[in-house]
C-alpha cells in the first residue's frame, strides 16, 4: 500500500464518486454513494467525510497517510473555496464548501468547479499527455468546459471562466439554452442538442429515416443512424460537429492551446466525430494555431473528475 494518498470527490447531483488516489495519479481504490440532496443537502458535507474515514477502516489506512481531499463540484469557485452557487446540489449562494468540509474531516480541503477537474485529469494523466496548456469540453446533457495555461486554471474573475456551452454559435432563431440566451453551443452540440436537431429535421421532411421507428431516440441512435447512412441523422449529427468546431477554432485562435480534449457521452461517437470537428476547426482557425493544437477525444472517462480533484492537492503540495 502506498504510503501517501489523496483523498478525491466527484460530486454530482445524483451521484458522488470517491477515490484513493496515489501521488502518481493512480487509482488504488474507487466506490460511489448516491447524493443526498435533501434539506438542501444539508448532509453532503457529513456524507463525505464519513464515506471517507469508513473506507479507511475498511483498509486499514491511517488517516495520516491521506495527503488531503480534492474535492470537484457543479458550480463556479471563489479561489478561497467558497461555491457561488450549487443550484443541482440545493446549497445556499456562497457556501463555504473548502472550509466546512475542512472542518468536519480534519485534513486539508482543495475545491474545484467539476470540469475544470475533468480538465485536470485529462492534463495529468489523460489525453493531455501532460500540456500544460490545454482546452477540456465535455459533451454530456450539456456542455462543460475548463481551460488550463501554463498548469493553472484559468477561473475568471467570478469563477465562470471555461464556460464553453455558453458560447453562441446561432446568431439567429438559435434554439433557447437553459441559461436563459438562445443559440448557445450547448443547444446544438450536448447530447440533447443533437436530438435536438434530429428531431428538428423530423418535423421539416417527410424523408425517411430509422429514427421515425424511435419513440424516443438517443444521441447514441443519432450517431448511429448516421454511419448507417441515414440522411437526416447525418446531418444532425454534422451540425454537431460544424458547430463545436467552430467554437473550438475561436477558443483556439484565443487561447492557443497544446491540445484540445473532446469529452462526455457524445464523444462516445469516436472517429467520425473527431473528423468532422477537426475539419471545421481546421477551415476556421489561424494557421499558427491550426498547425500547433491537437485535438483528441479524452482517455478518463468518468475518472477524470477524481483524478483532476486528486492533483488540486497533488499541486498544492508542489507550491
Amino acid at each position: 500500500m502506498a504510503t501517501s494518498l489523496i483523498a478525491a470527490v466527484d460530486l454530482g447531483g445524483t451521484t458522488t464518486k470517491l477515490a484513493f488516489i496515489n501521488t502518481s495519479g493512480e487509482i488504488v481504490v474507487g466506490w460511489k454513494v448516491p447524493t443526498d440532496v435533501s434539506n438542501h443537502g444539508s448532509r453532503i458535507i457529513k456524507n463525505i467525510a464519513e464515506e471517507i474515514k469508513k473506507k479507511l477502516l475498511e483498509m486499514s489506512i491511517s488517516k495520516d497517510q491521506l495527503l488531503g481531499v480534492g474535492v470537484g463540484a457543479p458550480g463556479p469557485f471563489s479561489e478561497s473555496g467558497v461555491m457561488y452557487e450549487a443550484v443541482n446540489l440545493g446549497w445556499r449562494k456562497n457556501y463555504p464548501l473548502k472550509a466546512l468540509l475542512e472542518q468536519e474531516i480534519g485534513l486539508p480541503v482543495m475545491v474545484e468547479n467539476d470540469a475544470n477537474c475533468a480538465a485536470l485529469g485529462e492534463m495529468w494523466k489523460g489525453a493531455g499527455g501532460g500540456a500544460e496548456n490545454l482546452v477540456c469540453v465535455t459533451l454530456g446533457t450539456g456542455v462543460g468546459g475548463g481551460v488550463i495555461v501554463n498548469g493553472k486554471i484559468v477561473r475568471g474573475a467570478r469563477g465562470a471562466a471555461g464556460e464553453i456551452g455558453h458560447m453562441t454559435v446561432v446568431t439567429e432563431k438559435g434554439f433557447v439554452c437553459n441559461c436563459g440566451k438562445s443559440g448557445c453551443l450547448e443547444t446544438v452540440s450536448s447530447a440533447t442538442g443533437v436530438v435536438r436537431l434530429a428531431s428538428q429535421q423530423l418535423q421539416t421532411t417527410s424523408k425517411a429515416s430509422f429514427l421515425r421507428t424511435k419513440q424516443n431516440f438517443s444521441a447514441k441512435d443519432v450517431f448511429e443512424a448516421a454511419k448507417m447512412g441515414d440522411e437526416i441523422a447525418a446531418f444532425a449529427a454534422q451540425q454537431c460537429s460544424y458547430y463545436l468546431g467552430l467554437a473550438l477554432s475561436h477558443l483556439a485562435n484565443t487561447l492557443n492551446p497544446d491540445v484540445i480534449v473532446i469529452g462526455g457521452g457524445v464523444s462516445k461517437a469516436g472517429d467520425p466525430l473527431l473528423q468532422s470537428v477537426r475539419k471545421k476547426f481546421n477551415e476556421c482557425a489561424f494557421t499558427p494555431v491550426r498547425n500547433s493544437t491537437n485535438i483528441d477525444l479524452a482517455l478518463l472517462g468518468n475518472e477524470a473528475g477524481v483524478i483532476g480533484a486528486a492533483w488540486l492537492i497533488k499541486q498544492k503540495l508542489m507550491e
